[in-house]
């Protein structure tokens, strides 16, 4: 009887260590180290913002549970916030939306974290909206340039200087402009003696639209170059 009852026992026995495995519930979850939650702190100090928000992502799925979540989850959308801050006082307003859509999104259930950037935000796109109108109805406002091209930094006009009748009218195109787009003139001439009329002959012209217009005249002897003008607008600072 002793073998059957030794038997029997060791039977049991296993039996019991089998059904206890079998009631554990098995662990699937990756423990998550210490240097884990460290790593993403110094993501969000040094400002690297897109990679703490992939660290925390990746916590949150393997502690769920964990309390720090929640607390790095705010910490990041106040770096963020304070992102959007710094690059709206730089006059970069999608930068600035983009950066608080990621504070939004990190801190769904706090509208009141991100409601004075977005309010600066949408002033911010008012002003350049404005400002672009106010451009526009500038330059409809300005005549068309006669002779110059208003895009470019100067304008180079061969000068009519053997037809007199045609260089009249052309002094009177350049006249114009010179008033309206605010120009510096540099009269280019193969003789000296070229540059008294012509300056003389553009200056009435000029007075005669604005009696008030500082008129800048300038001369350069080429004597290889037919005579011709350098028309420059004058930069707002």
């Amino acid at each position: 009887m002793k073998p059957f009852t030794s038997r029997y026992l060791l039977l049991a026995a296993f039996s019991l260590v089998l059904a206890a495995c079998s009631s554990k519930p098995a662990d699937t979850a990756t423990p998550v180290t210490p240097d884990a939650w460290q790593q993403l702190d110094q993501s969000i100090a040094s400002s690297e913002l897109a990679t703490a928000e992939d660290q925390l992502a990746d916590l949150q799925a393997k502690s769920p549970n964990d309390a720090r979540v929640e607390q790095f989850q705010r910490q990041l959308a106040e770096a963020y916030l304070q992102r959007s801050q710094i690059v709206l006082q730089k006059g970069d307003v999608n930068a600035a939306a983009t950066a608080l859509s990621r504070a939004r999104a990190l801190m769904p259930k706090a509208p009141a974290l991100t409601g004075g950037v977005n309010g600066a935000i949408a002033q911010a796109r008012k002003d350049e909206l404005d400002k672009a109108e106010a451009a526009l109805k500038a330059a409809e406002a300005r005549p068309q340039a006669k002779v110059i091209d208003p895009t470019a930094p100067s304008t180079v006009i061969a000068l009519k200087i053997n037809k007199i009748a045609d260089l009249r009218r052309q002094l009177d195109d350049i006249a114009t402009d010179v008033v309206n787009y605010q120009c510096d003139v540099v009269f280019q001439v193969p003789r000296t003696q070229d540059y008294p009329w012509l300056s003389t002959l553009l200056s009435k012209r000029v007075h005669k639209r604005d009696a008030n217009f500082d008129l800048k005249q300038l001369h350069e002897i080429h004597r290889n170059q037919p005579a011709q003008v350098v028309l420059t607008p004058r930069r707002s600072e």
